[in-house]
């Protein structure tokens, strides 16, 4: 009887992970809380960028061997928007996120992506010691020559924005969001089944979930 409930109960955990709609509805509604500005960017300043979508290998020391994953469209995005806005500075952030300390940042591999892309050196800053989004904020605004009352566009996953906003707001940044790498669509098939895949999604909703508790509650992470 004790094995036939633990079967059961495992097959019910199982369900309730692997079926997508549920944790799409949530990561759905976590996406829709911060749209883009609508019409002209010409009044900010510049876009500061998160890192998390880009790094290079352990032992790897070639910078041109970087890596983009699947939140690569916070690196691409701002490339598009630098060249519609001649204006716009872009300031990168993101040192290291592992425990294992590497004398390479993510913002050293940053540095040879936007420059294999064109994006000329004096219209880029990097900031390439925060270890979290809270070190974003913090440690950007202390760049030299950022002004953080100034209106700059905030670019990270849509899914990371809620939590993004409220940390560099409650650090008195004038942000707009600019939400990319969206991961879910405008509704997800009922039929739609993975255990991997609903892991992943369950992961990422409560890191997300957990941090923005953390963030609006006044503590430093």
């Amino acid at each position: 009887m004790l094995g036939r409930r633990a079967l059961l109960a495992g097959i019910g955990v199982g369900a309730v992970i692997g079926w997508l709609p549920l944790p799409d509805a949530l990561l759905r509604h976590m996406e829709s809380q911060y749209p883009a500005p609508q019409g002209s960017l010409q009044p900010y300043v510049g876009v500061v960028v998160l890192g998390g979508a880009i790094g290079i290998p352990y032992g790897e020391q070639d910078l041109r061997r970087y890596t983009l994953d699947a939140s690569a469209q916070r690196m691409t995005a701002p490339v598009a928007l630098l060249r519609e806005y001649p204006n716009l500075l872009l300031l990168f952030s993101g040192g290291q996120s592992d425990v294992i300390a590497r004398e390479i940042s993510v913002a050293d591999a940053a540095r040879e992506f936007y420059t294999s892309m064109g994006v000329p050196r004096d219209r880029v800053l990097y900031e390439r010691a925060a270890r979290n989004t809270y070190e974003n904020a913090v440690l950007s605004a202390k760049m030299p020559g950022v002004d953080k009352t100034k209106p700059w566009l905030l670019v990270t996953s849509a899914w990371h924005m809620p939590r993004s906003m409220a940390l560099f707001q409650r650090e008195g940044w004038n942000v707009s969001p600019y939400p990319v790498d969206y991961r879910t669509g405008s509704y997800t098939p009922w039929k739609n089944f993975s255990i991997a895949e609903g892991a992943q999604r369950w992961e990422m909703l409560l890191h997300e979930v957990v941090g923005l508790a953390v963030a609006t509650h006044g503590f430093s992470r």
